[in-house]
C-alpha cells in the first residue's frame, strides 16, 4: 500500500487517571496507530500527547512503552513524525529524536504537504486570554527554571509533576469552556483570523490544545481544524492531498 497520508491527533494526556484503567486508553491509541501503519507518510502529534513528561539527561518518566515503541515500530516503517511539545509536556528535549527519530516541535511550524501550507501549533500561547496561564506558560519555558528543576531528584520532581498535571487536567473536566466559544470568543480562531490577514498562503491551521473537535471555514479556501482529544473524543484527522477530515476512531469495545 502507498504512503500517501498525513494523519493528526492531539491530546491523548497519556498517564491521566481519569478513566478506570488508564492503560485502556494508552492501548487503543495504540491500536489507531497500527490502524494508520500501512498508509501513513506523516504522523503529527500536536501536543500533550503525555499528561506530563520531563526529560533529565539519564532519565525519562517510566510507562508509555507501548505507545513510544509504536512510535518506534511507525519511524522504522520510514514514517516521519512530528512530536510537538505542549503545555503539559513542554520538557521534551533529545530523547524522542535520538530514540525514535522524531522531531520534536517547540512552538509554531509551517510546511507544505500535498500542495497545501499547513500551520501548526499545540494552540497554547496564541492569544489566551488568560493572564495565569500566560505567567504559568512563561515559567515553566524559562531555561532557568528548568535548570533549577532539573537539580531537584526524581523522586521528587517526578511525583509532584504528574500531580501538578492531573489536578491542572481534572478542573478542565466538565468545564463550559470546554466548548466550543463561538467564532468570535475562540482564541484560536481569532488567532488565525488575524495571521491568515498577514500570511495568504495558509490553507490549513492544524491546533490541538482545546480538547474540542472543530473544523471551521475562516477564509474561502482556509480552515481552521482543532483535533479534540483522546479523553473524550478519540479523536484525529487525515488529510489525503485531497480531502481533509476530522475522525473519531471507532473499534468493538473489548479493552481488557
Amino acid at each position: 500500500m502507498e504512503r500517501n497520508k498525513a494523519y493528526f491527533t492531539s491530546d491523548a494526556h497519556l498517564g491521566l487517571d481519569v478513566h478506570e484503567e488508564p492503560l485502556v486508553v494508552e492501548r487503543r491509541l495504540v491500536r489507531w496507530l497500527d490502524s494508520i501503519k500501512e498508509d501513513a507518510a506523516y504522523l503529527f502529534l500536536l501536543g500533550d500527547m503525555f499528561d506530563y513528561w520531563f526529560e533529565y539527561r539519564h532519565v525519562v518518566p517510566k510507562g508509555f512503552t507501548r505507545f513510544i515503541g509504536k512510535l518506534g515500530e511507525l519511524s522504522d516503517l520510514g514514517v516521519q513524525i512530528y512530536l510537538f511539545a505542549g503545555n503539559h509536556d513542554i520538557w521534551m528535549f533529545d530523547y524522542f529524536p535520538k530514540e525514535i527519530g522524531a522531531k520534536v516541535i517547540d512552538g509554531t511550524f509551517e510546511m507544505d504537504l500535498y500542495g497545501k501550507h499547513f500551520f501548526m501549533a499545540h494552540g497554547d500561547g496564541l492569544g489566551d486570554p488568560s493572564r495565569s496561564f500566560r505567567f504559568i506558560r512563561a515559567f515553566f519555558r524559562n531555561k532557568l527554571c528548568q535548570r533549577l528543576y532539573k537539580g531537584i531528584h526524581p523522586w521528587f520532581t517526578v511525583p509532584l509533576g504528574f500531580a501538578w498535571s492531573r489536578h491542572s487536567r481534572k478542573s478542565k473536566i466538565g468545564d463550559p469552556s470546554e466548548s466550543f466559544l463561538g467564532r468570535d470568543r475562540e482564541y484560536m480562531v481569532l488567532f488565525s483570523e488575524e495571521h491568515a490577514k498577514k500570511q495568504n498562503n495558509v490553507d490549513f491551521y492544524v491546533y490541538g490544545h482545546r480538547h474540542i473537535m472543530l473544523d471551521l471555514e475562516i477564509q474561502e479556501g482556509k480552515r481552521v481544524i482543532i483535533l479534540g482529544d483522546w479523553i473524550t473524543h478519540f479523536s484525529y484527522a487525515c488529510f489525503d492531498g485531497e480531502k481533509f477530515e476530522l475522525r473519531c476512531f471507532e473499534e468493538p469495545r473489548n479493552d481488557r
